[in-house]
């Protein structure tokens, strides 16, 4: 992988675990409960991010915030 690949990727993992970020904070999770989440990029350039372990309670709080997304747009 030459390394504009692993750039552009890395961007775009970044920029999706701060949009993650952004979300959870809104839901008043405080940052101590995400703070193992990391931007990766694999050997071939896909972008991911690495969300760690996180409380059940968020998990929960996660759930229910994209059921109460999917209610919404499926009206």
């Amino acid at each position: 992988m030459d390394m504009q690949t692993w750039r552009d990727g890395h961007t775009r993992a970044t920029d999706a675990a701060e949009s993650l970020r952004a979300a959870l904070a809104a839901l008043g999770v405080p940052d101590t409960a995400w703070s193992g989440m990391r931007p990766t990029v694999t050997y071939n350039g896909l972008p991911y991010v690495h969300l760690g372990m996180l409380p059940a309670d968020v998990v929960e709080q996660m759930a229910e915030a994209v059921r109460a997304a999917v209610r919404t747009s499926a009206r």
